[in-house]
């Protein structure tokens, strides 16, 4: 069922974090961690099994570990460009 939500959830984020909304930031970190857990579970199988299979969660895993690490310093930036657009232009 989750997979089927990323239909929906990750243009959703793209488009957020394409208008630089601070929730599409969150979104984008919230969803790339859940995406990161059910990969694992539903792969745990097979790493049990055969644990030369972590190869090939290796890039996802990296990949999501980047997102995740880089929602706080994004949020930061989008914040600050958030509220530059926002302010009163100055005569």
């Amino acid at each position: 069922m989750f997979f089927l939500s990323l239909v929906v959830l990750d243009p959703l984020v793209v488009v957020l974090v394409g208008l630089v909304r601070l929730e599409g930031v969150w979104l984008a970190g919230a969803v790339m961690a859940l995406d990161l857990c059910g990969n694992w579970w539903g792969n745990w199988h097979w790493l049990r099994d055969d644990p030369s299979q972590l190869l090939r969660l290796l890039p996802l895993t990296l990949f999501g570990a980047f997102v995740v690490a880089s929602t706080l310093p994004l949020h930061r930036v989008a914040g600050t460009t958030a509220r530059s657009e926002t302010a009163l232009p100055s005569a």
